[in-house]
């Protein structure tokens, strides 16, 4: 491979060796090489760190403190009527061809169970596992047949009263940025529907936002929770690492994939998130001011460039949580600038083996897009691989040392407002990104460390494009960043 992109020729005997393709795609596989190129030539010239590899270790959440009572009171007899109207919004938005739902159920639950969710409607990407419905990663390489059993997640979600009314649409195996569906169609940002929802969970967010549910579950590779969750204008939350089991659920890359909530509000995901974590209660987080609080301000690859109203965004919310009583500090993370080469090699390779048979029995059945990734993913070579997971652990003790100095760090979710329909590329502040780098750039940094990071609304861009904002905790205190989120989201709302 040359220092600026592989030679074809090369590629093609490879491929060839590898049993990767009938016909020769190495044209394909070239300008996909050339679009990564900025993070190739970053990895080949990052020195190897001599730390471990990393390993994703589970770490228990911090529990809700006792004194956050809860927020329901008794579990009350849950009603099918929310379900019901749930599931005939959902309906229209069909009928309007939003693509926002893969499948909906001809009836709504049956039965829901006793819980505090109290019967509450929740639509599930399909990635994750839900009984009775068929779970497709969105992909005619799958089957449609109906799914043996509930995932861990959506059996909690209905042990606690929640009752699922369809799976919402994903950008392919959830494989991608736009959520533009090559079987289900392109999923409609309901906000502006001249945008890309976001992806991979843009029918989940596209579902809260266009009001059909109050809450959805989605997963996170590399931001895929809360880039929709900017796009529409609703809160995304993607916990700590392995807070929330994913048995039951296509597998992507193990060392990466998260799922979460997107929700209306803060109080809505920590509600489903209460219920993913099976707590005996769905805690009422207080309002509470951040007098005292430490805040980091993410700055360097965080911090540039961005678009001006994401800026100005950014600026105002840390100066009503400064107005509010925290006190802020800038924050440098030396190795995030090679955040996005680790993840490259990270999410490429990992999902390469989880979804590589796919891509050698039924190539066919593969959108472009997601079968050129899979496929490009089979020439990076195995000591790539484990290089990225050096850089990754040192990545992963920058974070750490950062913690060790402030309790919550803010960044934006994306560098500029959602990118147009059809964009290709990305211009923001002078230079220009590939669609999935410009939205995806500053969220996988807290992927690939599996910290707790939340997407806020943060307002309107002039031309009425939704604004969000990025808070981030240390591993295991999810509740914390969940208790200061909400009065971000208190601040931000009394600012309007």
């Amino acid at each position: 491979m040359s220092h600026h992109s592989p030679d074809p020729q090369a590629l093609a005997s490879f491929a060839h060796w590898l049993g990767l393709a009938e016909a020769d795609r190495s044209a394909l596989w070239t300008e996909r090489f050339t679009m990564n190129a900025p993070e190739l030539a970053q990895f080949r010239a990052a020195a190897d760190s001599h730390t471990p590899y990393y390993v994703a270790a589970a770490i228990q959440p911090d529990s809700p403190p006792a004194a956050w009572s809860s927020q329901n009171g008794a579990p009350k007899p849950a009603s099918r009527a929310r379900a019901s109207r749930a599931l005939q919004a959902a309906r229209e938005s069909q009928s309007r061809k939003m693509s926002i739902f893969t499948h909906l159920p001809e009836d709504g639950p049956n039965e829901v169970a006793r819980g505090y969710l109290n019967g509450e409607p929740v639509a599930v990407k399909d990635m994750i596992g839900v009984q009775g419905m068929p779970r497709t990663g969105g992909s005619a390489s799958s089957t449609s047949a109906p799914f043996h059993s509930d995932s861990a997640a959506v059996a909690l979600v209905k042990q606690h009263g929640g009752a699922v009314i369809g799976l919402t649409t994903p950008h392919e195996l959830a494989f991608g940025a736009n959520s533009d569906n090559p079987v289900y169609g392109r999923v409609i940002n309901p906000i502006t529907p001249e945008r890309i929802p976001g992806g991979s969970s843009g029918g989940s967010a596209a579902a809260v936002a266009a009001g059909i549910v109050d809450v959805a579950l989605g997963t996170d590779t590399g931001g895929s929770v809360r880039i929709p969750a900017a796009c529409c204008g609703v809160v995304g939350f993607k916990p700590s690492y392995n807070a929330v089991s994913r048995e039951g659920v296509i597998e992507i890359a193990p060392t990466l994939d998260h799922i979460g909530p997107i929700g209306k509000s803060v109080d809505a995901c920590a509600r489903m998130f209460a219920a993913l974590t099976d707590q005996p209660a769905s805690p009422g987080i207080p309002d509470t001011p951040l007098h005292g609080l430490k805040l980091g301000v993410l700055g360097g690859f965080f911090a540039d460039p961005l678009s001006e109203s994401v800026r100005q965004s950014l600026q105002q919310t840390i100066k009503l949580m400064e107005d509010d009583g925290a006190g802020s500090t800038a924050v440098a993370i030396g190795t995030a600038e090679l955040a996005p080469a680790i993840y490259f090699m990270t999410v490429s390779t990992e999902a390469a083996e989880s979804l590589g048979q796919r891509v050698r029995e039924t190539p066919e059945q593969l959108g472009e897009d997601v079968r050129v990734r899979l496929e490009m993913a089979s020439f990076i070579p195995g000591h790539w691989y484990l290089k990225a997971q050096r850089l990754r652990r040192q990545l992963a003790q920058d974070f750490e040392q950062a913690f060790a100095q402030c309790d919550v760090l803010i960044c934006p979710v994306m560098r500029a407002e959602a990118p147009k329909v059809g964009e290709k590329t990305v211009e923001i502040g002078g230079q220009s990104y590939p669609l999935h780098t410009a939205v995806s750039n500053l969220t996988l940094p807290f992927s690939l460390a599996g910290l707790p990071a939340i997407a806020l609304p943060s307002g309107l861009s002039p031309d009425g494009a939704p604004l969000s904002i990025q808070l981030i905790a240390a591993q295991g205190k999810d509740w914390k960043l969940l208790e200061v989120a909400k009065r971000v989201e208190r601040l931000l709302a009394a600012r309007e």
